[in-house]
């Protein structure tokens, strides 16, 4: 039987994460984590999660989107906006109605409720990001958007 070496026993006293720091996906994912806690305090009130809230927001700017167009502008695998759908069908906040070309399709459109709760959680949303772009200056905050976007678009 080999023996193995015995590990020292060491303490650290302040903890080195500058590798960490010069990867953009462990930044984003700080960024993002600071910025969803409390995106999700503001849209509690609403009763929409960041998905419900990207999804609706599409809909109110795009009346008439099918599932199809949701899926590829958000990269939302298909079965999971089943249910989402559903969910804010029967919270009265879209209907789904023919498509006007496709007969097989179904276009998604606000109701009056929709329109309203989205008019109100945007503001709420674009309040959050003045707040949490606080420590950047306008210029900034929108190249900062704009090279996001460069990675995922």
């Amino acid at each position: 039987m080999q023996r193995s070496k015995k590990i020292p026993v060491t303490a650290v006293e302040t903890v080195d994460t500058r590798f960490l720091e010069t990867l953009i996906g462990y930044n984003a994912r700080r960024a993002a984590l600071a910025i969803i806690e409390e995106f999700l305090e503001k849209m509690a009130v609403y009763g929409l999660k960041p998905v419900d809230f990207s999804v609706m927001s599409v809909i109110v700017h795009n009346p008439g989107v099918t599932s199809r167009q949701l899926c590829a502008s958000l990269n939302i695998l298909p079965p999971n906006l089943v249910s989402l759908i559903q969910s804010l069908d029967s919270r009265g906040l879209i209907q789904r109605l023919p498509h006007p070309h496709d007969g097989r399709a179904v276009g998604l459109h606000p109701t009056e409720k929709g329109k309203d709760l989205m008019a109100e959680a945007e503001i709420a949303a674009s309040e959050l990001e003045r707040n949490v772009g606080g420590k950047l200056t306008s210029n900034q905050a929108q190249t900062l958007v704009t090279l996001l976007q460069k990675i995922y678009l």
